[in-house]
């Protein structure tokens, strides 16, 4: 049995740390690279940083962020937003990201997935997965934040990432995120359930229950929240007490 990571996800616009719902109404919150060493030495089992704006430039802008956490902090740091190519990802690599999560980039060109994960393997290849729900128990994948539709089946385009290489995907539900609402649960299940790789949830954080959920009814692997850590609202300690209380294996640090 895997150990569930909890993740803090950090969306950038520029070099602000910001924060919306549905991904939209984007306020800022502050420097990124504050909340980041806070969530580090609060006990995240690994950190994402996302480009917000990144469709807008058609690149990603976080290489100066990505550096400078790296020389502080010591947990996997995933990194998405713009990355359109190979060389997007050897630079972000280069600036000390683990994992690269591409979205808009592996819709348009599918090979691009094999290529990243022959070149740098599985592991570093996150499909990001913005999803809206369009009928009941099916959702479609959107682009440029959740502004773009695609006409792609959710469940089909996670199956077919990790027949091309995908290591693992970053689900984040557009209807649910910032809400605070909880996790959209049959979305999750029937991702998880339909890839052998691991699925971190994303999208509706808002209590203990809504993690204690996406983990046991979801079948998730991991957990990025940002909303509640940003203000506050709860401490990783709080929630890996209570997954631990449940029975969940979880990491501890």
């Amino acid at each position: 049995m895997i150990s569930i990571r909890l993740i803090a996800r950090l969306d950038v616009k520029g070099t602000n740390l910001i924060k919306g719902i549905h991904l939209e109404g984007l306020r800022v919150v502050g420097d990124p690279q504050v909340f980041a060493q806070r969530y580090y030495e609060a006990g995240a089992d690994e950190l994402i940083y996302m480009d917000a704006v990144a469709s807008l430039y058609g690149r990603n802008n976080l290489t100066a962020i990505v550096k400078h956490t790296a020389q502080n902090i010591f947990i996997p740091l995933t990194v998405g937003g713009g990355v359109r190519s190979i060389e997007d990802v050897k630079t972000l690599l280069r600036s000390g990201a683990d994992k690269i999560a591409i979205n808009t980039a592996a819709i348009q060109r599918p090979e691009l997935i094999t290529e990243v994960a022959r070149q740098f393997g599985s592991q570093c290849m996150v499909l990001s997965i913005e999803a809206k729900q369009i009928s009941n128990c099916r959702w479609e994948a959107y682009t440029d934040n959740g502004r773009e539709r695609t006409g792609i089946d959710v469940v089909e385009w996670a199956k077919k990432g990790v027949a091309l290489g995908v290591g693992e995907i970053l689900l984040t539900s557009v209807d649910r995120e910032g809400t605070r609402k909880g996790f959209d649960l049959n979305l999750n299940q029937a991702v998880a359930e339909a890839v052998s790789v691991p699925v971190i949830a994303s999208g509706g954080m808002g209590a203990v229950d809504h993690l204690l959920e996406v983990i046991q009814v979801g079948k998730v692997s991991a957990v990025a929240m940002a909303d509640v850590l940003h203000y506050d609202r709860l401490s990783l300690q709080t929630m890996r007490k209570a997954a631990i209380d449940r029975g969940i294996q979880i990491r501890t640090t």
